[in-house]
């Protein structure tokens, strides 16, 4: 319950296939999104091979959930207020240096804990940027009538790469540590000369007064004085968060608990690609689901199926059986997404649309930044078993909370 769902079309118009802009942004973000999804599997499997520490495998991707989640705020104004496209190449540019410079340490046998650290933090920070800007420029590169088809096409590229990247990650992993950091590197230089061909503006005129009338992009305190102001967004955010710090913490536990049982990399990698799938069979399903569930009925059958289905999977928390039921949770995850921002556009003025969106992607994901170290400090004192029914514990205090609240029932009506 996090990220924008596809609210319309599964399938895009013919029309946007041949928009040129918009498909050398999306053609470049797929080899990009490709390349973060090997890499991220492949990190902790690194770190886990330097130290032999699930703590400190905990901790590189903790750090990097707390650097992109520091950087959500400044990123929606820097996205508001610089010009888009070069924010983009400045973070290619950054992304491309530090994952090769980390591919030719670990080639070089050279690699640490404090390298990993510091270059997980430059790219999740480049992360929250490039991601913001990118948000904000498509509804520049394409026409109106073309937009929701624009979201669809993401909202599969997103799901498609979670797919392919895990496993072709660990793979490549198995084959040589360098190579799918060194692969990440390449696909952020595809991305770099991809936005160098778009000549198209990614932003609309700046008007210079905005910023004096106190109404403008540097003013990110309106986004909170709305979400805080409004008594079901308010609610909703208190059980998204555990939801999320759950979902991150169960896939963690399951990357590690499998490593640790012997289980090969690419077998590791596919665990992760069957929780896409479910995410994914969850995005086509979406539009008829919404039809048939309002948005509070659909909180509380979301939060009370996904406690069961994560105490199901830590029956096999050192079998790849495990992803199953978490898959089966997440199904439910693109229609929540899809109602849940459908409602707050409906609600939200124009212009703190941007702000506003911003707050609830940083509150609802801000406990998710804990998981991994969480899911690691676990794993080091108990069993998977143990680790991953604490998080199924988690799920199940958001859902007597969904199931209690005042804030949830408050939504009388539909958008």
């Amino acid at each position: 319950m996090t990220l924008p769902a596809a609210s319309t079309s599964a399938t895009p118009s013919p029309n946007l296939w041949r928009n040129r802009a918009f498909n050398l942004l999306w053609t470049s973000q797929c080899l990009s999104d490709l390349g973060s999804a090997m890499a991220n599997l492949a990190l902790p499997l690194l770190v886990l091979q330097l130290t032999g520490s699930p703590t400190k495998a905990g901790l590189v991707g903790t750090t990097g959930l707390v650097a992109g989640m520091v950087c959500r705020l400044p990123a929606g104004v820097l996205a508001d207020r610089y010009d888009r496209r070069r924010l983009m190449v400045i973070c290619d540019v950054l992304r491309l240096a530090a994952y090769a410079a980390l591919g030719a340490a670990v080639l070089a046998d050279v690699a640490d804990l404090a390298m990993v650290l510091v270059l997980v933090v430059l790219g999740a920070a480049a992360n929250a940027v490039f991601s913001t800007a990118e948000h904000a420029a498509v509804r520049n590169l394409v026409r109106p009538g073309q937009l929701s088809d624009a979201v669809a096409r993401n909202e599969a590229r997103s799901y498609g790469t979670q797919l392919a990247g895990p496993p072709l990650g660990g793979l490549l992993f198995g084959l040589g540590r360098a190579l799918p950091f060194l692969g990440n590197a390449v696909s952020y230089l595809l991305s770099l000369v991809a936005l160098l061909a778009i000549r198209e503006p990614m932003q609309e005129p700046r008007k210079k007064d905005a910023d004096s009338a106190g109404d403008g992009p540097a003013d990110g305190l309106s986004g909170f004085r709305f979400v805080l102001a409004n008594p079901f967004l308010r609610a909703l955010l208190l059980i998204a968060a555990p939801l999320n710090l759950a979902f991150t913490g169960m896939l963690f536990a399951i990357i590690v608990a499998l490593q640790r049982s012997g289980t090969s990399s690419y077998l590791v990698g596919l665990a992760s690609t069957i929780f896409a799938v479910g995410g994914l069979l969850g995005a086509f399903a979406a539009p008829a689901l919404q039809r048939r569930l309002r948005l509070p009925t659909l909180i509380l059958v979301l939060s009370w199926a996904t406690a069961a289905l994560m105490a199901a999977s830590a029956l096999w928390s050192t079998s790849i059986l495990a992803a199953v039921p978490l898959a089966a949770a997440v199904f439910l995850g693109p229609t929540a997404n899809a109602a849940l921002f459908g409602y707050q556009a409906a609600i939200t003025p124009d212009h703190l649309q941007g702000r506003v969106f911003s707050v609830i992607i940083l509150a609802a994901t801000s406990a998710a930044a804990l998981a991994p170290a969480l899911a690691g400090l676990l794993l080091d004192h108990f069993s998977g078993t143990t680790a991953m029914l604490a998080f199924a514990l988690v799920v199940t205090i958001a859902a007597v909370t969904a199931t209690f609240s005042t804030g949830i029932r408050s939504m009388t009506t539909e958008p």
